[in-house]
C-alpha cells in the first residue's frame, strides 16, 4: 500500500450495510433545515418584516459567521480529543442536538423590536445556533474518515447523506415560506415556522446520532484520531491539496448561499410573484433527489474531480440565463434554476466525499490513522459557514448599491430601477462570476487521480 492508506486492503474495501447508512444519513434532515431556512428567509425576514436596512441586515448575518472561523476548528480539536479519549465523538453530537432551540429563537423576535435591536436579537441567536451546529456537523462529517472504507465507498456513504440532506432542504425550503404565511407573512407566522421545524430537526438529529453508532459497529476504525490541537491545525493548513479544495469550496458555498438568499427577492421583484419562491426553491433542490445517483455513477467513471468541474461549469451557465430575467420567460428561468439544482447536487456530493480522501492522504501513523480528522472537518465546516455568510452579505451589498428600500410586514414600498436591476444581476451575473472562480481554484486540486488509483 502507498502512504495514502497503509491498512490492509480488506479493511479499506469494506462495504457498508444499507441500514446503518440510512441511519447516518437521517441526521442530515435536521442539518438541512439549518442550512436552508436561515439562508432562504433570514435576510428577507430582516429587511421586509423587521424593517432592518439591507446593509445592517447583511452585517447581522456576516458577523456571527466570522466567529465560526475560530469556533469550528476549535470544535474539531475537541472532537479529536473525544475520539482519542472515548473512542467516539458522541458527546459533541448530543450537544449539537440543542440546535433546534436556537433555531426557534432566531425567528421569535419580540413584537416591539425593529431595526437595529431586531438585528441584534437575530445576530445573538445566530451565533448560538452556529456554535451548536458546529458541535453536530464537525463530528458528523468526520465519520467517513473514521471508518475503514475506501475511495468509492466514501462517495457512496456521502451519496446516502446527500439524498437525505436534499430531502431536508426541499421539505424545509417548501414548508418554511408556507408556514410563515406565504404572501402575507407575519411575525407570528415566522415564530410558528421556527417552532414546527425545530421539532422535526430534533427528531432527525437524534436519529443521526444513533445511526453513526451503528456505522461504527459495521466498519470500525481506529480508536484514536492521531494528533490534535494546533499541531493538527498546522498540518491541515499546510496541506496544499486541502487548501485548494477548501478554497474552491468556499467559492461554491458563497455562490449557492447567495442564490438561496436571492430567491425571495427574485420571485417578488423580478418575476412579480412572491408565491414563486416555493416554485424556485423546488426547482433548485428537487433535481438532487433524482440526479445524486447519477453523479455517483459519473464519479465512478471519470473521477470526483472531473465530475465536480462539470457541475461548476453547468452552474455558471445556468446563472447567466437568470441574469436575463423576465424577458427570458418563466419556463426558461425555472429550467435554468433546475440546471443550478442539478449542479448543486454534484457540488454537495463530490467535495464532501473528496474531503475524507484528503484526510486519509495525510495519514502519518503506522496503522493509517488520519491526522486530526476532526480538525480537518472543523476547518472545512468553518469554510462552509463563511460561505453561508458571505453569500447573503454579497447579495445585501448588491441591494444596498441599488438603493433597495427596506420595509415592515404589510408594507410595499416602490423600489427604484437600480434596486430592481440589483435584484436581477445579483441573482444571476454575480453567481456566474463567483462559480467561475470556484472552477479555476478547483483545477489546482490534483489528489483525485492518486486517491482513485490506490483505494
Amino acid at each position: 500500500m502507498t502512504g495514502l492508506d497503509r491498512r490492509p486492503a480488506a479493511a479499506t474495501d469494506a462495504t457498508l450495510p444499507r441500514g446503518p447508512l440510512a441511519g447516518f444519513a437521517a441526521g442530515s434532515l435536521g442539518m438541512g433545515v439549518w442550512v436552508t431556512v436561515p439562508g432562504l428567509l433570514l435576510l428577507y425576514f430582516l429587511t421586509d418584516v423587521l424593517a432592518v436596512g439591507p446593509w445592517l441586515a447583511g452585517l447581522a448575518l456576516l458577523l456571527p459567521k466570522i466567529a465560526d472561523v475560530l469556533l469550528h476548528p476549535w470544535v474539531g480539536h475537541r472532537a479529536d480529543v473525544e475520539q482519542t479519549r472515548r473512542g467516539d465523538r458522541r458527546r459533541l453530537l448530543l450537544l449539537g442536538c440543542v440546535l433546534p432551540v436556537a433555531f426557534a429563537a432566531l425567528f421569535a423576535v419580540p413584537g416591539g423590536l425593529t431595526g437595529a435591536p431586531a438585528a441584534a436579537w437575530v445576530a445573538v441567536f445566530f451565533i448560538a445556533g452556529n456554535l451548536l451546529f458546529a458541535a453536530y456537523q464537525v463530528p458528523y462529517l468526520a465519520t467517513p474518515a473514521d471508518l475503514r472504507i475506501g475511495y468509492h465507498e466514501r462517495t457512496r456513504l456521502m451519496a446516502f447523506r446527500m439524498v437525505v440532506l436534499t430531502l431536508g432542504i426541499l421539505v424545509s425550503g417548501l414548508l418554511a415560506p408556507l408556514l410563515t404565511g406565504g404572501d402575507a407573512a407575519t411575525r407570528g407566522g415566522y415564530q410558528r415556522m421556527g417552532v414546527v421545524l425545530a421539532a422535526g430537526m430534533l427528531v432527525a438529529m437524534l436519529a443521526g446520532v444513533a445511526g453513526i453508532a451503528r456505522l461504527r459497529g459495521s466498519a470500525p476504525g481506529a480508536t484514536a484520531s492521531g494528533h490534535g490541537g494546533w499541531r493538527a491545525l498546522r498540518t491541515a493548513l499546510r496541506d496544499a491539496q486541502f487548501r485548494w479544495l477548501v478554497a474552491a469550496y468556499l467559492a461554491m458555498s458563497t455562490t449557492t448561499h447567495l442564490v438561496l438568499a436571492g430567491v425571495p427577492y427574485y420571485a417578488e421583484y423580478e418575476l412579480r410573484a412572491p408565491g414563486l419562491t416555493t416554485v424556485l426553491v423546488a426547482a433548485f433542490v428537487a433535481p438532487a433527489l433524482l440526479v445524486t445517483p447519477a453523479w455517483l455513477v459519473v464519479a465512478r467513471r471519470v473521477g470526483k474531480q472531473r465530475a465536480l468541474l462539470g457541475a461548476q461549469g453547468a452552474f455558471a451557465i445556468g446563472s447567466l440565463v437568470l441574469a436575463v430575467g423576465r424577458p427570458a420567460g418563466l419556463p426558461v428561468l425555472v429550467a435554468a434554476v433546475a440546471v443550478l439544482g442539478v449542479a448543486f447536487a454534484g457540488m454537495q456530493l463530490l467535495p464532501f466525499s473528496m474531503l475524507p480522501d484528503v484526510i486519509r492522504a495525510a495519514a502519518h501513523t503506522a496503522d493509517g490513522t488520519p491526522t486530526g480528522a476532526g480538525t480537518y472537518t472543523g476547518v472545512w465546516t468553518a469554510t462552509e459557514a463563511t460561505g453561508a455568510a458571505l453569500g447573503p452579505y454579497a447579495y445585501a451589498l448588491c441591494l444596498t448599491v441599488g438603493g433597495f428600500v427596506a420595509s415592515s410586514a404589510g408594507e410595499s414600498p416602490v423600489q427604484p430601477d437600480a434596486a430592481l436591476a440589483a435584484v436581477r444581476y445579483g441573482f444571476g451575473l454575480l453567481p456566474a462570476v463567483a462559480m467561475l472562480a470556484a472552477l479555476l481554484l478547483q483545477r489546482r486540486y490534483t489528489l483525485d487521480a492518486t486517491a482513485r488509483a490506490t483505494t
